[in-house]
């Protein structure tokens, strides 16, 4: 990718009080609303390319997706976790995210730290761009790292939140996303489809050179979500329902947490038996030949 989501502005670390207060922050903070389909993968492409009459290509989303990972962030007794499993009005989640390939990945490389927390049926996320080795520093470390005096609330609720609750890495996600935005009276409208979830419970560096990913998420399955600031247009309620697609409650930090045993599978768990693959007589994208994919993958 050419430029991530939460790019850094550039501006200069902050430094006591001789930060000037002008300097723009890199804190990037919006609300909105989501809705989840799971969708298997065929129809999925079938529904971005209807999309595609409507909508434009992400400018940061290149032809086949870009790579999203995540390392969450949770207390001994998955606070978070449980957080989401009961419902609650308001709950929060810790993560590093990268977008991109994790090929050379190093100390330097961009990352955002972010936190997401729901209040109600709104998603809010809070989250600045930093080196790797500064955002581990933050979140693993426990200890500040340079910033500006517009990111100080931001760096020290990071800093509660690992202190007071003990937060710890728990798992690791990733997938490939691609994405597309509104265009005109749809600008605040982003759908993006997510495939080849997978995730693993250890070797938490993002450089990792051989980890033991598995899918947590049946393979021939893509997760396709709508994100609006306000209101969902008609015509894209109007296209749910004509090819007959569900809302389901579904979360990639839950999937990864139940598919390695951390926690008891939960009624929300996307089980493999629940999506069947496509029979031998379905042509899959790219050319793959139909068949019952495997439930581990080695490769990043």
């Amino acid at each position: 990718m050419a430029a991530s989501p939460g790019a850094r502005d550039g501006d200069a670390p902050a430094r006591g009080d001789e930060q000037p207060l002008h300097v723009a922050s890199r804190l990037h903070a919006f609300n909105r609303f989501e809705l989840k389909y799971l969708v298997p993968v065929e129809e999925a492409a079938a529904i971005r390319d209807e999309l595609g009459e409507r909508m434009d290509r992400d400018p940061h989303s290149p032809v086949g997706g870009y790579g999203v990972w995540s390392l969450y962030y949770d207390s001994p007794e998955l606070r978070f976790y449980w957080e989401k499993i009961e419902g609650l009005k308001f709950r929060r989640k810790l993560r590093i995210r990268h977008y991109g390939d994790l090929d050379g990945v190093t100390d330097a490389s961009p990352v955002c730290v972010e936190i997401k927390q729901r209040v109600n049926r709104v998603t809010q996320k809070r989250r600045i761009t930093l080196p790797y080795a500064a955002a581990r520093t933050l979140c693993g470390g426990r200890e500040a790292v340079e910033h500006t005096p517009g990111e100080s609330a931001f760096v020290q609720e990071v800093q509660d939140l690992v202190v007071r609750l003990n937060l710890r890495p728990a798992v690791i996600t990733g997938y490939q996303r691609e994405a597309l935005v509104g265009r005109a009276s749809d600008t605040g409208l982003r759908v993006t489809f997510d495939r080849r979830i997978r995730g693993r419970d250890r070797d938490f560096h993002f450089g990792t050179t051989t980890p033991e990913n598995r899918f947590t998420v049946p393979p021939h399955m893509a997760v396709m979500e709508i994100k609006v600031n306000e209101r969902t247009p008609h015509w894209i309620t109007d296209l749910a329902a004509r090819r007959n697609l569900h809302l389901v409650r579904i979360s990639k930090y839950v999937q990864s947490v139940e598919a390695f045993g951390l926690a008891p599978r939960s009624v929300f768990h996307v089980h493999e038996a629940d999506c069947p693959p496509p029979t031998p007589h379905t042509r899959l994208p790219q050319g793959q030949p139909a068949a019952h994919a495997p439930v581990r993958a080695g490769a990043q």
